[in-house]
């Protein structure tokens, strides 16, 4: 075969596996064997093979994966990706229709309702028509670039079809957003697999999804069998000598031809994307609330979980009126549907201890199957709730669990009781090793007073709990690193503290139960890799109070590396972008402490990376060089968009939140609680003209 020929049977074989990958993954209607598919795919990845110059981003051999990455990166999305407010009851979705129906009064109202996912929301960016990027939500303003891992899901289209050949069916750039699953019956076979390789099962659903799309290697997310559901888009730039007049973009901006919801979803749905399985089209609060109560009864069918429902104003034109708040549309709203309850007994109570030190009373139950999985344990919180709920060793006790919430014990059936209910009596010493407890207090005064704390730094449960956060794969990433491992690690004396894990040898850990020298191998490299990680994961991982991964790469944003950080006092921090004093005074205080600089100095000896690749040095010029803007409502002509573009390439920062250190809060209409608190703090409120005219403009 000629290069001529290879070239026009390669192109025949892409288009092929596309039509047969959408018809098996999207449409659930194969066309196909797997015997005949195996074999067009095996022939184009020997063509690709000879003929390298053949291969393209868009192949469907690039679903299972490429090579490993070493650190996600950051991508800005073309338009933020909002979060929605939630109700909770009927009645609050009456007042939702209401609130709006003042916004456009005298119009008729025609609602969407669709199922809420409950997986994680990503961002599809397509340039003519092609998959180019894929991010998670993050902030909302920019996410991870997960593009190599959206790639291996067989219902991602790589490339975008276009309805009867016409090019106006696809715009130059279009973002699609839409919520990536693992389906019920896979979750399930992934657990199974899990518990039997000695490793820990996944929480629910989402936690396994989310958990499957940051893993740095491509090849294994590829193996799970993630799906995905589209319902909304972001940026969309049209073709120079095409126009879009109506929106469909999530900022109520022009984007599609189209001037619906219901218009959209059958817009990508022609485009080879998978839309949800059902929706409803509502006229009347009564008929809202009529398909949130048929959801309800038909979601337990459905192959993935779902806590609830999203309200959609239907029409486009009618969302652009309606406008935004900060940080939601004004024109949705997620119903979430009352969280599944059970009777059951409690058996007995445990305490646990966490990394913290944190004494946390656990209930122990009769298995009892709700929310979706059976359940057998169910957190107390700490000893206060545990008086004042009145709960009993022997109580029949109502359990509640919603989605990814960890069960919890809501009530006791106090007429159930026998009178042979014993009051349990809060440990005074550490039920792990003996050492005293006391009451929280320092820079954690969200539990102080409330949770018991063992005062033992060496106490090995808080060893075992500092070890695990420092593995996990929102820290240092360390691949094996989860409970079984570090339980084991701890006890045989071969960790005490994060620090020594850097020098553990091949045959210590090939040693212990159930771990092969290649698994033992595995879990070495992984220790070895993570003394590349960026500077915020170690500072997320050292546990310090308060401080969650926004937080510390918040931090490492406004310092170049960790000694600068260490060295930093309270104002230098609070300069820090979302930095408090709460926040500061928990970090000095962490690194105050002489057993944590003695830590940080065997992890430098370690050779662990201490410089920040996000650090940011802050802009010497530009008009709004170190001011801080916060906006609310809506301006006349800017989008929110614009008018942070504008702050932040005059040297300004765009906030969320009014503080005293705001500069300047750019008003527009149906301002906000915002509005009224900068007045109450005399920080200055501006409208689009006085931005303008500070602008240069």
């Amino acid at each position: 075969m000629n290069f001529s020929e290879a070239k026009a049977r390669h192109a025949e074989l892409v288009e092929q596996i596309r039509r047969h990958d959408h018809a098996y993954y999207v449409l659930a209607k194969p066309t196909v064997s797997d015997a005949e598919y195996d074999r067009l795919y095996r022939e184009l990845a020997d063509l690709e093979k000879l003929h390298p110059e053949l291969f393209t981003p868009d192949s469907p051999t690039q679903r299972v994966g490429g090579q490993p990455a070493s650190e996600f990166k950051s991508l800005t999305h073309g338009v933020p990706m909002l979060s929605l407010d939630n109700t909770y009851s009927h009645e609050e979705v009456r007042e939702f229709v209401g609130r709006v129906q003042k916004l456009l009064p005298g119009e008729n109202l025609e609602w969407v309702v669709e199922p809420k996912i409950d997986g994680l929301a990503v961002n599809l960016r397509y340039e003519a028509g092609v998959l180019v990027a894929g991010a998670t939500r993050g902030d909302g303003a920019r996410g991870d670039d997960i593009t190599a891992n959206l790639r291996t899901i067989r219902s991602v289209p790589l490339k975008l079809t276009a309805p009867h050949g016409r090019r106006a069916a696809l715009p130059a750039v279009i973002e699609v957003r839409g919520e990536v699953y693992l389906p019920l019956a896979g979750f399930q076979k992934l657990n199974a697999e899990r518990v039997a390789a000695g490793e820990e099962a996944f929480v629910n659903p989402r936690n396994a999804a989310a958990g499957s799309l940051k893993q740095l290697d491509p090849a294994l997310v590829a193996k799970r069998p993630l799906d995905i559901v589209l319902y909304g888009v972001g940026q969309v730039v049209a073709h120079p000598d095409e126009l879009f007049p109506s929106g469909g973009r999530e900022d109520g901006g022009a984007a599609l031809d189209v001037g619906s919801q219901v218009e959209l979803l059958e817009w990508l749905a022609a485009r080879g994307f998978k839309t949800p399985e059902r929706t409803w089209v509502c006229r009347s609060p009564e008929e809202l609330l009529a398909a949130l109560h048929e959801l309800d009864q038909l979601r337990r069918g459905f192959r993935y979980e779902t806590d609830g429902a999203v309200i959609k104003l239907n029409a486009f034109a009618q969302r652009a009126r309606c406008g935004f708040t900060s940080k939601a549309p004004r024109w949705a709203m997620a119903y979430k549907f009352a969280a599944e309850q059970a009777e059951t007994k409690l058996k007995a109570i445990t305490v646990q201890v966490g990394r913290t030190g944190a004494l946390t009373p656990v209930a122990e139950l009769e298995p009892v199957f709700v929310g979706g999985s059976t359940v057998s344990r169910a957190t107390l919180h700490n000893e206060d709730e545990l008086r004042r709920k009145d709960i009993r060793i022997g109580d029949t006790v109502v359990i509640e669990k919603a989605g990814e919430v960890i069960p919890a014990v809501v009530r006791v059936v106090t007429e159930k009781r026998t009178g042979r209910e014993q009051v349990f009596e809060f440990p005074k010493t550490c039920p792990e090793c003996g050492s005293p407890v006391a009451r929280a207090s320092g820079t954690d005064p969200d539990d102080a007073g409330v949770v018991w704390r063992c005062v033992n730094p060496d106490c090995p449960a808080q060893a075992r709990g500092r070890i695990e956060h420092w593995c996990a794969r929102g820290a240092m990433d360390i691949e094996g690193g989860g409970e079984v491992l570090v339980a084991q690690l701890v006890k045989q004396g071969l960790v005490r503290d994060v620090a020594e894990l850097y020098t553990l040898k091949l045959e210590e850990v090939a040693a212990l139960e159930r771990m092969a020298e290649k698994s033992a191998r595995n879990f070495l490299e992984g220790v070895a890799a993570s003394k590349s990680r960026d500077l915020w994961r170690l500072v997320f991982g050292l546990g310090i109070f308060h401080v969650g991964s926004t937080v510390a790469k918040a931090l490492c944003r406004a310092f170049p590396n960790l000694d600068e950080l260490a060295a930093a006092g309270p104002d230098q921090l609070k300069n820090a972008d979302d930095i408090g004093e709460v926040i500061a005074a928990s970090v000095q205080e962490w690194f105050g402490d002489s057993r944590n600089r003695a830590l940080i100095e065997r992890l430098r000896k370690a050779g662990l990376n201490f410089n920040s690749a996000l650090y940011q040095p802050q802009a010497a010029a530009g008009l709004f060089a170190g001011k801080t803007f916060v906006l609310t409502g809506t301006l006349p002509t800017l989008s929110r968009e614009e008018a942070t573009a504008k702050i932040e390439a005059l040297g300004g920062k765009a906030s969320g939140s009014v503080s005293k250190k705001t500069d300047y809060v750019l008003a527009g209409a149906d301002a906000g609680s915002k509005l009224e608190k900068a007045r109450t703090l005399g920080v200055r409120v501006i409208d689009e003209v006085e931005f303008q005219r500070l602008c240069g403009s």
